[in-house]
């Protein structure tokens, strides 16, 4: 689809602002490095485009990304400027949208190996889902690909949560499944309802590939499987114990972990209870030495 789509050179002004590079790709979508003429300051703009009909749902989802982004103000979710739409109110032909640059590389892509390191980017991101949480909204889409790795002004690396084009409010039940197979929770294969644990059990599944490289079984099954469509959470393979695979993790990490991914939503941590476990898991391994009913 994206070779239907118009493409801008370096140099083109487009809404106003001067096109430096073009930074990626995605179905009905093209990601450029801008900078406004006047303020100089530097974003990335988006423009997604509709070529054809089925691509309206790709112009839904980036009103959607743009109207829960531009409500949030953590500094692990990626901040939503503007929204530029073209055409009417009703014949819509494409958007733009105006984003803070993340410059940096996803965690799918390069895995920090620090344990120490980890926790602290697993905190910085439950932190900002919890933030979403308490505003309404579920990410829906959890995974490496969508926490992308930057750093601070001293150096240390800092997570940013993209990509918000799955997002929903709490509760929200979805017309067709929604998800990346590898990190799926059951209730968004079987089209239940989508709340917070949906994000813990995604965010789970996240924290246990980071660790060890490998995918937990979840409810679209294996390729054996395929003509099952999808498995009942009665038939999910339990995962090997992250424990059994990572013999050096705190248990509490472990633990936590393999809870966040449990196939009730009832047995699920919420992110909150996340959050401040893997902060004091972080102080655990940062001073091993201090007893734990003093952290």
């Amino acid at each position: 689809m994206t070779d239907e789509l118009t493409i801008f050179k370096t140099g083109d002004i487009i809404e106003g602002f001067r096109i430096m590079s073009e930074i990626g790709r995605g179905a009905a979508s093209i990601i450029y490095l801008v900078q406004d003429p006047k303020t100089k300051q530097i974003w990335a703009l988006k423009h997604v485009e509709k070529t054809d009909a089925k691509a309206q749902r790709f112009l839904d989802q980036a009103e959607i990304e743009y109207k829960i982004a531009n409500q949030i103000n953590h500094p692990a979710i990626r901040r939503i400027e503007k929204l530029i739409k073209k055409g009417s109110l009703l014949k819509c032909k494409d958007l733009y949208l105006v984003m803070e640059l993340v410059d940096g590389i996803s965690m799918f892509e390069e895995t920090p190996t620090d344990l120490t390191v980890i926790v602290d980017l697993f905190q910085q991101v439950a932190s900002g889902l919890a933030e979403m949480h308490a505003l309404g909204y579920v990410h829906a889409d959890m995974k490496p690909h969508n926490v992308i790795l930057g750093s601070d002004i001293q150096g240390n690396l800092t997570a940013k949560v993209i990509d918000l084009g799955q997002s929903c409010k709490i509760g929200t039940i979805k017309k067709r499944i929604q998800g990346t197979p590898d990190y799926i929770a059951p209730e968004q294969v079987h089209r239940r309802e989508i709340t917070p644990k949906t994000d813990v059990y995604n965010f789970g599944a996240m924290m246990y590939w980071v660790l060890t490289g490998k995918n937990i079984p979840t409810a679209m099954g294996t390729k054996s499987d395929s003509l099952m469509g999808s498995l009942d959470d009665a038939l999910i393979e339990k995962a090997t114990p992250i424990s059994e695979l990572r013999t050096d993790l705190p248990d509490r990490l472990s633990d936590l972990i393999m809870q966040c991914f449990e196939v009730d939503p009832n047995a699920r941590p919420d992110m909150n209870s996340v959050s401040s476990k893997l902060d004091l898991i972080l102080g655990i391994i940062r001073a091993p030495s201090i007893p734990v009913d003093e952290i």
